[in-house]
């Protein structure tokens, strides 16, 4: 045999093959732990400005992808849209509805794989998600659904966390003590003009995007990892899965993440982080 025919076939240069089903229902039992909603409440104003950045007028279709408790669903029912709220995950539905129901919004709420979208094609005016529709494991497969329901000259409306901003590095960090499944793409490649324009280009009349930073106001940074280890689902359960010698290394290593962003010097947690708004015009 050849050298050049042993290096074809040696294992470690065959491409890794993600097995996307059984990533799913991990990250579904993830997301279902804690109460995202807790967190999610906190971003509001995410939701507020990417309604904005996408002009929303009254009596759109709105068809929130990954919605979580509600955020942009929520924005675009006060702006008077007529609005559909999904995720895979119930209870957060739940909590969205719980909202909803609050603030006398009208909206409509369905359980729903952002990888295959219960809806048929150009339903929908506009097409949002914040941080959710991100966390999919076959990106390629959720980029398409986005833009199948979308209209013809619809607008898609995103934000996703970047990978050099707080949250990616909170990503990156807990990364290096639970590791991604071997092939998963990072979901911080969402907050990269490069992966957006590779999967959205094809079908768009035009991209727009624009580094935003939300920022994290929390008591101390202390207050902000107990939080996120309570109810945010990917640092709850990277916590449970480690040893407690290891549960401390990790504890080390955020609150070091913190202080390298935190531009507060009373003691209290400021910290901006970085995301991608993007606003996508279909064909």
């Amino acid at each position: 045999m050849s050298s050049a025919t042993a290096s074809a076939i040696r294992p470690e240069t065959a491409p890794v093959a993600i097995d996307i089903s059984a990533v799913k229902v991990r990250q579904q039992g993830a997301w279902s732990s804690g109460d995202y909603a807790i967190v999610g409440t906190t971003l509001q104003i995410v939701g507020e400005e990417l309604c904005e950045a996408l002009d929303l007028r009254a009596g759109q279709t709105v068809l929130d992808v990954a919605a979580g408790n509600g955020n942009v669903s929520l924005a675009a029912a006060r702006r008077w849209c007529d609005v559909v709220a999904t995720d895979y995950v119930p209870s957060l539905l739940d909590r969205a509805r719980e909202r909803a129901d609050a603030e006398r919004l009208p909206m409509t709420f369905r359980e729903a794989d952002a990888e295959a979208l219960p809806f048929a094609d150009g339903s929908f005016d506009v097409v949002v998600s914040t941080f959710g529709v991100m966390f999919t494991p076959d990106q390629d497969r959720a980029a398409a659904e986005l833009v199948r329901v979308c209209g013809r000259g619809g607008k898609i409306g995103m934000a996703n966390w970047t990978p050099e901003g707080f949250i990616g590095q909170v990503f990156k960090t807990i990364g290096q003590f639970v590791p991604p499944p071997p092939g998963a793409k990072s979901p911080a490649l969402w907050g990269t003009r490069a992966r957006i324009a590779e999967m959205f280009d094809p079908y768009a009349a035009s991209i727009k995007s624009a580094q935003r930073n939300f920022v994290f106001r929390y008591r101390s940074p202390e207050h902000w990892l107990d939080v996120f280890k309570t109810y945010y689902g990917p640092v709850l359960k990277t916590f449970g899965a480690l040893e407690p010698a290891r549960q401390d290394a990790l504890t080390r290593d955020l609150l070091t993440l913190i202080q390298r962003f935190n531009r507060a010097d009373d003691g209290s947690m400021v910290v901006p982080s970085e995301y991608l708004e993007v606003v996508i015009t279909k064909q």
